[in-house]
């Protein structure tokens, strides 16, 4: 067996893919350090043509990085991990230079003239799946992680990344294959010799896996709101307070406010979280008749965001109570807003109507406040998480994905589908194998190269 040193200069073929890979793993812009990342069979060669040497495994060692010309780019530190010691489970050389943009790309340059190829968006992470370093929740994880848009979501993410999600998945295809070989020794009798005795270990088996993947997978539905966040449009006629909703929502003063009607004349976003969960808030123009063809635009820009919305906030006059503008505006709601998408009346001005916000009996689709004062803002922000589905609990959320939903939500079935079909053994059988799959995809080994493709396209390069 070769040690891990003799592996540095192994052929490219040992790992599996015939080419060195090279990409700047840190952000475009200036910064006190860069990294250039190289993978592959040749990275020990890029190193001794950038630096003259191989660098101990694992080891900072300062370096002067020269081109094919001999010219000196910069120096700074090398690092080289020999296969299977590193992220992608292959020779892996880390060139750590000042971070400019200029002196990086110049670095980049050399390493592609000394065998390596640029890499593709998500290259290494894929590698890394390929070569059993990480499966593929663990690797979505990764851009999740570097993604993250609150600390929950952070959080999520690395325990998604140290394996949790995908130990709880395995659980569940552990119980279910010893379901299944209970299953299959019951198709080597006929019905009538399968005694009750064995009809209900199998039942009860069955609900136990059934009991775990629910949990799963309220846990995984609860987790995607972190990572996808929710999507909330304002929306009323002009004057009923919108843009200041907004400013109070986000703490600032983002948008225009002004007595004079059709002041906001196009689409406002601002990223808010509440108890971590992530919500792009989107002001829009007042919906009447434009007077104007610039209105006209706002007009039909805010029913675009409509079209969009996971929530939509229907902002009315506590004042004046809901008017004819207001009910036509309702009744296109209707027809416009997309299915699911969750409506939430709210009269804003109780502090020129007189009326206390905790004095008025809200529900999570009625909401009674003051953009101006403040008062009635938490029941506001309870009303949003509630709309969302959100629930705060102690236990560990999984930052699933819609795949992971998907492919959660079609075993559920299944299972449902294998607890009718008894005591028909081999269709409550083939429903076990259905389900075993589709919880296989989460973890990646039954996965086709169509949806790897698709996974890893959306990484950052060098990532």
């Amino acid at each position: 067996m070769r040690s891990a040193e003799n592996l540095a200069d192994a052929p490219a073929s040992s790992f599996g893919h015939a080419d060195t890979i090279a990409a700047i793993a840190t952000p475009p812009g200036r910064g006190g350090i860069g990294i250039v990342r190289v993978a592959g069979g040749r990275a020990a060669d890029v190193s001794r043509a950038l630096t003259g040497r191989l660098s101990p495994a694992r080891r900072a060692t300062r370096a002067e990085f020269r081109d094919a010309q001999g010219t000196l780019i910069d120096s700074g530190l090398a690092l080289f991990f020999p296969a299977p010691y590193s992220y992608t489970g292959e020779p892996v050389l880390e060139l750590h230079g000042h971070g400019g943009m200029v002196v990086m790309q110049l670095l980049l340059t050399a390493c592609l003239d000394a065998g390596a190829r640029l890499a593709e968006p998500g290259e290494f992470t894929r590698r890394a799946f390929l070569n059993g370093k990480l499966d593929l929740a663990q690797s979505e994880a990764v851009a999740d992680l570097i993604e993250s848009a609150s600390n929950d979501a952070a959080r999520c993410a690395l325990r998604s990344l140290s394996g949790e999600f995908s130990s709880a998945v395995r659980g569940l295809v552990a119980k279910l294959t010893e379901l299944r070989a209970l299953t299959e020794a019951m198709l080597d009798f006929p019905e009538d010799e399968v005694d009750s005795l064995h009809r209900d270990d199998a039942l009860r088996g069955l609900n136990r896996v059934r009991v775990a993947l629910d949990e799963i997978l309220a846990r995984s539905r609860q987790g995607s709101l972190l990572r996808e966040g929710i999507r909330v449009v304002i929306a009323g006629r002009p004057n009923v307070g919108k843009s200041s909703l907004l400013n109070r929502l986000a703490g600032a003063e983002r948008a225009i406010v002004t007595p004079i009607a059709g002041t906001t004349r196009d689409a406002l976003r601002e990223d808010i979280q509440i108890e971590g969960v992530p919500l792009r808030v989107v002001d829009t123009a007042g919906l009447r008749e434009a007077v104007d063809e610039i209105e006209r635009i706002g007009v039909e820009r805010a029913w675009q965001e409509l079209g969009r919305a996971d929530v939509v906030l229907a902002v009315f006059d506590a004042a004046e109570g809901v008017q004819a503008a207001d009910r036509t505006i309702l009744e296109r709601f209707e027809n416009e807003l997309p299915a699911g998408a969750v409506r939430i009346d709210l009269f804003n001005k109780i502090d020129i109507a007189g009326i206390p916000a905790r004095s008025i009996e809200t529900t999570p689709q009625q909401v009674y406040l003051s953009a101006k004062t403040g008062d009635g803002l938490e029941l506001l922000r309870h009303a949003l998480l509630a709309a969302a589905g959100w629930q705060r609990s102690g236990e560990t959320l999984f930052l699933a994905r819609a795949r992971h939903l998907r492919a959660l939500e079609s075993a559920q079935h299944n299972l449902a589908v294998a607890g009718d079909a008894l005591p028909r053994w081999e269709l409550f059988a083939e429903e076990l194998r259905l389900a075993q799959e589709s919880l296989n995809q989460i973890t990646g080994e039954f996965t086709s190269d169509d949806l790897l493709g698709e996974i890893f396209s959306r990484f950052c390069i060098g990532k």
